[in-house]
C-alpha cells in the first residue's frame, strides 16, 4: 500500500478516545487512515491518575505470553483504534490493516494535505490533560 492512497489525519490537539471512534467507524466502511503527529494526542484527566492506573495495568501479564502493553505513543493510539473495531471477525481484521499511525509527521506524508477531526478536538476541555507523548514517557518511553 503506497501512502499516497491514504486520507491522512493530524492529531495535534485531538482528544484520543473521541478520535479513535470516528477513525474506527471511517476504517469500518473502507477508508485507508495515515494519523501523523500521534505523541501530541490529548489524553483528558489528572497527570498522577492516568499514570498510577497505566503503572498498575503494565503489571498485569507475562513477558513473551502478553498480554502486551505499548509504550510508543504510536502503539499505544493504534491499539486505541483497535479496541473499538471489532478485530476478531474478518472486517476488523481488514479494517486494522487499512490504519498507519506515524510519532510526527514522515517525508512522504509532509506535503500531503492533512485534515482534522472537528468533534475530537480539544478546544472545551476544561480538565486538566496530558499529551500521549508525555504519557508515554512517564511509562516508560525513551524516544525522542
Amino acid at each position: 500500500m503506497e501512502l499516497e492512497d491514504f486520507t491522512v489525519i493530524n492529531a495535534e490537539g485531538l482528544i484520543l478516545g473521541r478520535m479513535a471512534s470516528v477513525i474506527a467507524k471511517r476504517l469500518l466502511k473502507g477508508e485507508k487512515i495515515a494519523i501523523v503527529n500521534a505523541e501530541k494526542t490529548i489524553i483528558s484527566g489528572k497527570r498522577k491518575s492516568r499514570v498510577a492506573e497505566a503503572k498498575e495495568f503494565l503489571e498485569v501479564g507475562y513477558p513473551g505470553k502478553g498480554p502486551f502493553h505499548y509504550r510508543r505513543p504510536d502503539r499505544i493510539l493504534r491499539k486505541t483504534v483497535r479496541g473499538m473495531l471489532p478485530y476478531k471477525q474478518p472486517k476488523g481484521k481488514q479494517a486494522y490493516k487499512r490504519l498507519r499511525v506515524f510519532i510526527g509527521v514522515p517525508d512522504e506524508l509532509r506535503n500531503a494535505e492533512m485534515e482534522t477531526i472537528e468533534e475530537a478536538q480539544a478546544k472545551k476541555l476544561t480538565c486538566p490533560y496530558l499529551t500521549l507523548g508525555e504519557f508515554a514517557k512517564e511509562i516508560g518511553w525513551r524516544g525522542e
